[in-house]
């Protein structure tokens, strides 16, 4: 899901807000402060409370509704089990009738939505009810997949451990893409994945900059100027379809080109679109429906 998901607009509304109000207002009905173990968020905060919070500390994202029955008994296990946490993990509960913006980017389809970020990237997501075991064990999966990316809650030694489990070689990429220099970033990343395996950052990051780096090359015109007929032009398009945060588009028009090709060219596009699949979670409603077309365009 890493990459997948657009938070960029939750960033501008956040800095559009803050420069028009030097101190924004809290949210209707906002009872808990954002420094607890369980916390509202509104879209102002967004990125102060989620995404900056979830560089040190795991965040859950709980998105409910007052009409949503289910979101009634699923609220209250997460919220014990965030309190029972001892800070191992926040929960941030969204109301999605008053922060539509913040269900925008997750692309939330249904509620209850369960999203975890660590980093800044939703790592891990599910819908509907869960009982609390299955809840815990999804935690687990998610911090045995982190690893020790941050300290244990520990106020008096969590600066050192930060220290000490840092990559130098994950830090150094990290520079050069903030510097900008993708395409040294990706060289980066893809020689700490190649050297490890089971260093799944790593190999997401790869994914996603490869996808970058490429599609950052095509002319903003791609899409409107792809003729039918031009493979190249229709990988293109699609790319800068999902680059622009519309995947369905993007999905249907390789699908669409999967069905009109043969031979090494079918190949070809069929390999592209199981690419950019590997963005998204793999239960993703958009890359699932994607999955039954393709699979009808091939048999």
């Amino acid at each position: 899901m890493s990459g997948a998901v657009d938070l960029s607009a939750l960033k501008d509304r956040a800095d559009a807000q803050r420069t028009a109000q030097a101190t924004p207002a809290p949210a209707a009905g906002a009872e808990r402060p954002a420094g607890g173990d369980v916390f509202d968020v509104t879209e102002a905060a967004f990125e102060a409370d989620v995404i900056e919070r979830s560089t040190r500390q795991l965040v859950v994202v709980d998105l409910w509704a007052t009409w949503c029955e289910p979101c009634k008994q699923l609220s209250p296990v997460l919220e014990s089990m965030a309190a029972e946490s001892g800070g191992r993990w926040v929960l941030a509960k969204v109301d999605v009738d008053a922060n539509p913006r913040i269900a925008q980017a997750f692309r939330a389809q249904s509620i209850p939505m369960v999203v975890a970020l660590a980093h800044g990237q939703p790592v891990s997501v599910f819908t509907g009810v869960k009982p609390r075991a299955e809840i815990q064990a999804w935690l687990d999966e998610i911090f045995t997949q982190i690893g020790p990316a941050y300290p244990d809650p520990d106020p008096g030694a969590g600066a050192e451990v930060a220290e000490e489990v840092a990559d130098p070689r994950m830090v150094a990429a990290e520079d050069k893409l903030n510097d900008g220099d993708v395409d040294g970033a990706l060289e980066d990343y893809r020689a700490i994945a190649d050297a490890e395996p089971d260093n799944l950052e790593a190999a997401s990051l790869v994914r996603n900059l490869t996808f970058v780096a490429r599609a950052s090359k095509h002319p903003a015109s791609a899409v409107e100027s792809a003729t039918p007929g031009d493979v190249d032009a229709q990988l293109a398009a699609a790319d800068m379809e999902l680059f622009n945060q519309q995947p369905d588009a993007a999905f249907d028009r390789l699908v669409e080109l999967v069905r009109a090709t043969t031979d090494d060219d079918r190949a070809r596009v069929r390999a592209r679109l199981l690419e950019l699949f590997e963005l998204y979670e793999p239960n993703e409603p958009v890359v699932m429906a994607a999955r039954r077309k393709l699979a009808s365009a091939l048999f």
